[in-house]
């Protein structure tokens, strides 16, 4: 440890007796330092943050999907920097003053396009700035000019979206309208070749689709019907036998009937309808009606008649006959539908058989319509969606922008930081020349202890002779420490001076 300190005493004692070679050194870089500081132009920065908030009176079914709109957004920010709007930036601004051509507009318009920043901070927050430094201008004239660049951006920004989206509108309407009218012709011509196709071939096959499709379909329906055929068959043949054990009608034997009973019968009823009507025994009807009623039964042996036997018809052989008609119109109905859908079946059969290209070009109408039927559906809902999305931009934005910060209006540069650059000029000043002197010395073969030339020469040192110092070289060496001073203060005012200089101006600018 202790000669670690007797080597720093050491050097420090060589840096100090050659400090007038470190203050010359920390002078030529202080000034050639602080003349490039001071060569390095001012830039000044304008900042500003938008929001930008996607809204629609009209849900995702118009066509303005939340995808669709950041990427209308996303669409925005790159395009706000091409060069065609930038050159209206140059002639918005005060840059206008300073060119007289159009070549001149396009070069500024490219150092521009490299000072302008535009960054998305969140999904819809997004930060644009502006770095200007024209030499041709001041620093207030530089720190305006970044504003008006930003605002004009701003500006740009809200139009062109507004703008060019109600025109690419109108322009997808027109190319839509175009092709909507394309495909319905052709859709038309393939809808005409595909009945008049239908008409001749597949009229009488069941379903749609291609040949394969359909012949498949009458095999599943000829298998249904020849199994509903069946059924109806047995049942058919179940009615005739129950019909063939059943008389068409049922037959009643004679008898023979008394001629009083008859009369005997309607007195007694009279009695009865009489009673009914509250009459009491003692009624001259009533007391009429029982003598009659006597007199009927005392005649009782007088004569009776014989009655014949009937004939009528028997229901169950009805409701059976009307069965076997129901079943022979079914069974007649499925027959005469097997054998359509048998002849159908065999006659493609026998088409596809004699003539392969039958299939192919049943097969090529159906895709063609197919194809063509997709392509004007889709085009007739994009035009909808479209014709939407313009109405809504027609009453409403789309985007709505609100500016959450202004451009600022810099007051102080961007860049270089300045009085940073000068202080570090001024460390560097005084390390450099500390350093010359440190490394002039190492130069030197001089042994400042007697420990560093017993060290270098390997023999014993027997003493040491201290420097004597006359009183006219100390009066002497106290004025050569007062001009050292004096050029140490000098070099530390020059950067104190350099320092007041910069915020001067920068006063000037705010």
């Amino acid at each position: 440890m202790g000669n670690i300190y007797d080597e720093a005493l050491v050097a420090l004692h060589g840096v100090w007796r050659r400090r007038w070679l470190a203050l010359a050194v920390a002078w030529g870089i202080g000034l050639l330092g602080w003349m490039v500081v001071s060569l390095i132009p001012n830039t000044y920065k304008s900042e500003a943050r938008i929001y930008v908030q996607a809204a629609s009176l009209l849900p995702d079914k118009v066509g303005m999907s939340a995808g669709e709109q950041k990427a209308n957004i996303e669409t925005v920010r790159q395009t706000l920097t091409s060069v065609d709007n930038l050159q209206k930036v140059v002639r918005g601004t005060e840059l206008a003053n300073h060119v007289s051509s159009d070549a001149e507009i396009l070069g500024k318009a490219g150092s521009l396009q490299k000072a302008i920043t535009i960054v998305a901070e969140q999904d819809n927050l997004f930060k644009i700035s502006a770095v200007v430094a024209e030499g041709s201008m001041s620093d207030a004239e530089n720190a305006k000019l970044s504003k008006a660049v930003v605002q004009k951006l701003i500006d740009l920004f809200v139009d062109g979206n507004l703008r060019d989206g109600r025109t690419e509108t109108g322009t997808s309407l027109k190319f839509l309208d175009a092709q909507i009218e394309q495909r319905g012709v052709q859709l038309a011509q393939v809808e005409a070749k595909r009945a008049a196709f239908e008409s001749k071939y597949l009229s009488a096959l069941p379903g749609g689709g291609s040949i394969a499709e359909r012949v498949a379909l009458a095999r599943s329906e000829l298998s249904r019907v020849s199994s509903d055929y069946a059924a109806a068959a047995s049942g058919l043949a179940a009615v005739n036998g129950q019909l063939a054990s059943t008389p068409a009608t049922n037959n009643t034997p004679g008898s023979v009937v008394s001629s009083v009973d008859g009369r005997v019968a309607q007195i007694q009823g009279q009695i009865s309808e009489g009673q009914s009507r509250g009459w009491t025994d003692n009624h001259p009807d009533m007391v009429a009606l029982r003598g009659q009623l006597a007199r009927a039964r005392a005649a009782g042996g007088g004569g009776s008649r014989v009655v014949a036997g009937t004939s009528t018809q028997n229901p169950m052989y009805v409701t059976l006959r009307s069965m076997q008609a129901e079943k022979q119109a079914t069974a007649g109905a499925l027959g005469a539908r097997k054998a359509q859908l048998e002849g159908e079946i065999n006659r493609i059969l026998s088409l596809q058989a004699s003539d392969p290209e039958f299939s192919a070009a049943q097969n090529g109408i159906d895709r063609d319509y197919q194809v063509l039927k997709t392509q004007y559906d889709k085009l007739l809902a994009d035009r909808e969606d479209l014709r939407l999305r313009g109405q809504v931009q027609a009453q409403t934005s789309p985007v709505k922008f609100n500016v959450i910060d202004p451009p600022s209006a810099p007051s102080v540069p961007s860049s270089p930081n300045r009085p940073l650059l000068l202080t570090l000029v001024l460390l560097a000043a005084i390390g450099g020349g500390i350093g010359a002197a440190f490394g002039y010395g190492q130069l030197q073969t001089t042994y400042p202890t007697a420990t560093r030339l017993e060290r270098a020469s390997g023999l014993p040192v027997i003493g040491t002779i201290t420097e004597v110092v006359r009183s006219s070289e100390r009066v002497f060496r106290r004025k050569r420490l007062r001009q050292f001073a004096g050029g140490t203060a000098a070099l530390v005012g020059m950067w104190a001076l350099l320092m007041v200089v910069e915020f001067v101006r920068r006063s000037m600018v705010a």
